[in-house]
């Protein structure tokens, strides 16, 4: 049994040499505009969803959580009920499962992790499909419960300000119009500041979710620099008391000289006006991109020191396991996931949940 293992681990550190490096800033732009996602014409609103009226039963943000991961869920728990068809766990399985993990984008270091907890103390012993959904729930959880943390406002700062990144197209707007809304309705004033200050789309739909929430939105003229607006921000937050200050900034990565300095200074003016602001710095992420998402955390960590993450568009694909791997490479506080367009498919990060509803447990 030793030289089968020897085998299988053999093939798992093949695996790990062809994983792909991490790109340039100039390769991850050309992934962006890849057909997924479809990015936004400059001069193109993102429709924003008019409140409904709430479902006479309305779901459970479990239910809705499931309901948003179908398709990753269904990728996953098929995969798992076609290959455990065996009486007893062995290499073959142990393979074909790793490459389901890998293929449902967890990524080789956590199919490796999953792969080898499950074999540890069953290898060679009948097993379900269900016992091996259970453990896989059970180890994504120990990789995501770190990582889980709400995003808090800290109500000593005057303003709180959160600086947010992330590629054209991840939703980054849109989640910062649900976010305002949320700080809001607990009671706490709130600013907008348009940072992405080159597209006209950007300012605009931001405005629009200003209205909508009745917070005031600081812009700019189309092509002023971001830093001047988030200097004008700062100042104005903190001229009128407001509790949070959320700034949008410019997600185009075609030149990185340029994308390095513009960020660099934004977050050098917020610090010079506020010192140890910005207090966060959140990255969106767009789950349908798959790996690149990772990738992308990997370049915004070069250009910002990014302190969280929120991934949105869970319902959009059969990648949701990417934010396993995003979670287990980086480390870094998963504060909110969305798996809708409505206001409340936008909520905090809940690990057990979450690993339950990707690999189909029943709650």
């Amino acid at each position: 049994m030793a030289d089968e293992k020897k085998g299988w681990f053999q093939r798992l550190r093949g695996k790990k040499e062809e994983a792909a490096e991490t790109p340039t800033v100039e390769t991850l732009a050309v992934e962006q505009h890849e057909p997924e996602p479809v990015e936004l014409a400059s001069d193109t609103i993102q429709p924003i969803p008019e409140p409904t009226s709430a479902p006479s039963e309305k779901k459970s943000w479990f239910q809705r959580l499931k309901a948003g991961l179908r398709k990753s869920t269904s990728a996953i728990s098929g995969g798992i009920s076609d290959i455990f068809t065996k009486a007893k766990l062995d290499d073959d399985t142990l393979e074909e499962l790793e490459d389901l993990l890998i293929t449902s984008d967890l990524g080789v270091s956590v199919a490796s992790k999953l792969t080898q907890a499950l074999a540890k103390g069953r290898y060679d012993k009948e097993i379900s499909g269900e016992e091996v959904k259970q453990v896989l729930a059970d180890e994504v959880e120990k990789i995501l419960k770190p990582v889980a943390k709400p995003l808090v406002i800290n109500t000593t700062n005057k303003p709180h300000i959160i600086l947010m990144a992330g590629v054209n197209g991840a939703g980054k707007t849109t989640t910062i119009g649900k976010l305002a809304k949320k700080f809001k309705d607990e009671g706490k004033s709130v600013m907008l500041a348009a940072g992405d200050t080159f597209r006209a789309a950007a300012v605009e739909q931001l405005q629009v979710w200003g209205d909508r929430n009745g917070v005031p939105v600081v812009t700019k003229e189309i092509g002023s620099d971001a830093a001047a607006l988030a200097f004008e921000a700062v100042e104005r937050a903190t001229r009128e008391g407001v509790d949070v200050l959320l700034i949008d900034t410019a997600g185009r990565l075609q030149n990185r000289d340029e994308l390095m300095a513009e960020l660099a200074k934004v977050v050098r003016v917020i610090g010079k006006k506020i010192e140890g602001a910005p207090h966060d710095t959140v990255i969106v992420l767009d789950a349908t991109t798959g790996q690149n998402a990772v990738h992308q955390v990997e370049v915004f960590q070069k250009l910002a020191n990014i302190s969280g993450i929120v991934m949105t568009k869970l319902d959009g694909s059969a990648r949701g396991g990417v934010l396993v791997a995003c979670a287990e490479k980086f480390g870094l506080p998963v504060h909110a996931i969305g798996v809708g367009e409505a206001i409340e498919d936008l909520q905090p990060f809940d690990a057990r949940e979450f690993a339950r509803a990707l690999v189909g447990i029943e709650d």
